[in-house]
């Protein structure tokens, strides 16, 4: 699979970039070069902004009803979901996701966040009177927030895209996304379904870019809001940024969760629950449980079991149906996980992994690893790798468990594993975290997703997505 562009997506229009700099797309796989792209500057970003402006001012998209918006909404789904299959291969191409999960989540459960907040938006528009004490009534509005700069990272480049774009949309906001420089190509296939659904020109616009730009988009007068999905370091400096603007801002950052087992969990279901709680694409997802906290008394037991688990992994092209773990999205970002691994080596003991796969000599693969006898104080326990690493630490009753749990930086994700769910639910509750799953973990559509302390600051899914593209008016009505 080979393909190259030309423009960028702007008002509505395929247009010709501010200058001649390009971004060379490489198969995680394999990598062989895929195609070429154009890399934005600073007058591309200007543009962007203006198209955005123009049509949240003057396009009749923010007086629209939201039922008028959801109806285009529907459209732009339909063609996102005809793209499904297309967009899965360009997603596991360039960032290694192996394809079944690609298919799912890329492919599938990007087009549910469209219809979700499509089915948000129709239920939108009735007015919220509450009771005056000075006066007659007052009548509670959201108004959109105008201009949003989405910025998406390279893990899960269009699901993390629509769950701003979407929200956004039914808001009644216009938008100038930026996607990451390593995953380019699924955005002119979103684009090309947003031409074919007829949303109105300047709308949505793509404009890829390093950085820098990217920090330029951030600061831009023409922008409303911004909503950020990536690391807590650049995160930090995003939140800098806005705070000094005063510029309301969504980041959904780094995570490091745990995995809790209750004395009683079931180990057979917790191995099945790993690939998606613990170690989902390749161990690059934010929420992954990659501390699993094991109970002494089942210590050996549990360390044996993941151990196999890991060895048993099918590493491989991300393209090949039959791979459970791909490569790493780029050469840099597995040079970073070895280097964790390295450090691991030094911390603890190794039981699994803890190299390159010795059946290829080509792509970023790191083979799943897996250290036992971790110190919860260990740099592989406290900082994130973001690849398929785990540590497993030991916990003497669950006042301990939590004290471990909680003892990060971070609050994104983590799950609690028990024979017995409601006991289970009762030890999720005192978890510091924005989410925690009780025999499994997997965000839903209707709930809000997002992390506390170092894991980022609102929430995406739910309802309640829709209000952080909001401004919330009071009208007081006196007689």
């Amino acid at each position: 699979m080979e393909s190259s562009r030309d423009h960028f997506f702007i008002g509505g229009r395929w247009a010709t970039p501010a200058s001649d700099r390009r971004f060379t797309l490489v198969n995680a796989s394999t990598e062989a070069t895929i195609g070429t792209v154009p890399e934005g500057c600073e007058a591309d970003m200007d543009a962007a902004v203006l198209a955005a402006r123009k049509a949240f001012e003057a396009s009749g998209w923010a007086d629209a009803t939201p039922a008028d918006r959801a109806a285009v909404m529907e459209r732009f789904m339909g063609a996102i979901a005809a793209r499904g299959e297309e967009i899965a291969r360009c997603v596991s191409a360039q960032n290694g996701m192996p394809i079944a999960i690609s298919q799912l989540l890329e492919g599938q459960f990007s087009v549910g966040v469209v219809q979700y907040y499509a089915g948000v938006a129709r239920g939108m528009g009735q007015p919220d009177v509450r009771p005056s004490q000075m006066g007659k009534e007052t009548l509670v509005e959201g108004t959109p927030v105008g201009v949003v700069a989405a910025i998406v990272p390279w893990n899960f480049p269009v699901t993390l895209a629509l769950n701003k774009i979407a929200p956004a949309m039914a808001a009644g906001c216009t938008l100038v996304i930026k996607p990451s420089p390593g995953t380019v190509l699924d955005s002119y296939l979103l684009a090309e379904a947003a031409l074919e659904a007829g949303v109105p020109a300047g709308v949505l616009n793509w404009v890829a870019a390093d950085r820098e730009v990217g920090g330029y988009l951030v600061g831009h007068p023409g922008v409303d809001k911004v909503a950020f999905t990536g690391s807590t370091t650049a995160g930090r400096a995003i939140g800098r940024t806005c705070g000094e603007l005063l510029r309301p801002v969504t980041l959904e950052l780094g995570g490091k969760s745990a995995a809790i087992l209750l004395e009683d969990a079931d180990i057979g279901a917790f191995l099945q629950g790993v690939p998606t709680a613990c170690m989902l694409n390749n161990g690059q997802a934010c929420y992954n449980g990659t501390r699993i906290l094991a109970p002494r008394s089942r210590y050996g037991e549990v360390v044996d079991a993941l151990a196999g688990f890991a060895n048993a992994l099918v590493v491989g092209d991300a393209l090949d149906p039959a791979t459970h773990v791909g490569p790493m999205a780029s050469a840099a970002h597995r040079q970073r996980v070895e280097g964790y691994i390295e450090t691991g080596k030094q911390e603890a003991r190794l039981v699994a992994g803890g190299g390159r796969p010795k059946t290829t000599n080509q792509g970023w693969f790191v083979e799943p690893t897996i250290f036992a006898d971790v110190d919860n104080s260990a740099r592989i326990a406290q900082e994130e790798i973001f690849g398929p690493v785990l540590s497993v630490i030991a916990y003497d009753g669950e006042d301990e468990a939590l004290r471990i749990a909680n003892d990060s930086q971070f609050g994104l994700g983590g799950s609690v594993w028990s024979a017995d769910s409601a006991h289970a639910t009762e030890v999720a509750r005192k978890v510091q975290s924005g989410t925690v799953g009780v025999n499994g973990y997997m965000p839903s559509l209707g709930a809000p997703f997002g992390g506390v302390k170092a894991s980022g600051l609102g929430r995406e899914f739910g309802p309640e997505a829709v209000g952080a593209y909001q401004n919330t008016k009071s009208i007081y009505v006196m007689g």
